[in-house]
């Protein structure tokens, strides 16, 4: 039997993304180029649904409960025809908890701590923030969801959830996971081990930095 098919959708941009700021958990709001990314999202995913002869409403869709992820997730499914608040929100799919580092910059962050930056640095993965959490901890938070998909899923959730889940598929190292790029406004389809990266068709829309 095939496994089910993952789409995995990043909220999109919102004001702290721009700005280079780590929003963890803070509840922060997309901004209108972020419910733009949303609604291509939507297109994306429509096409990538109808290509695999599936139909929307088999679908299960899971959300982390941050605003910023809701929004996108309802923009998602407006753009599938599906009534927009006809998910699950998990917890456990919230973002890394940034702690005491929610809000500033990655710049501020090495002239403020650079002692902790630099053993971040050697070891994102494990690296617990102060008052917050590593990467690690949530791979551990998101792996009993993870496995328990049984059918075709849309979750929409975050950066370093996105992280997490990349290398508990077996996807990519812990290193490579926490350095590159994870795109907003684009649909990441995993199965089979397989990750593919499907983007709009006419507008290259830009990415976030790594946090």
């Amino acid at each position: 039997m095939a496994s089910p098919r993952l789409f995995f959708i990043r909220h999109g941009e919102t004001d702290w993304n721009a700005q280079g700021r780590l929003q963890g958990q803070r509840d922060i709001p997309l901004n209108a180029k972020g419910r733009l990314q949303a609604d291509a999202c939507g297109l994306i995913l429509k096409g990538l649904v109808a290509k695999a002869g599936l139909d929307p409403a088999s679908l299960d869709f899971v959300c982390s409960p941050l605003g910023r992820a809701r929004e996108t997730m309802e923009r998602v499914r407006a753009g599938l025809g599906l009534p927009v608040d006809d998910y699950v929100c998990d917890p456990r799919l919230a973002e890394i908890a940034f702690g005491d580092w929610e809000g500033m910059t990655l710049p501020e962050l090495r002239e403020r701590d650079p002692a902790l930056m630099a053993a971040r640095e050697r070891d994102k993965w494990r690296f617990i923030v102060p008052n917050g959490e590593s990467y690690a901890c949530v791979a551990r938070r998101i792996e009993p969801l993870i496995a328990g998909l049984r059918d075709d899923t849309v979750v929409v959730a975050h950066g370093g959830v996105a992280r997490a889940l990349f290398v508990l598929a077996g996807l990519m190292s812990p290193d490579k996971a926490t350095r590159g790029e994870i795109v907003q406004g684009v649909v990441y389809a995993l199965r089979e081990g397989v990750l593919a990266r499907h983007e709009p068709a006419v507008t290259a829309l830009e990415t976030a930095p790594p946090a």
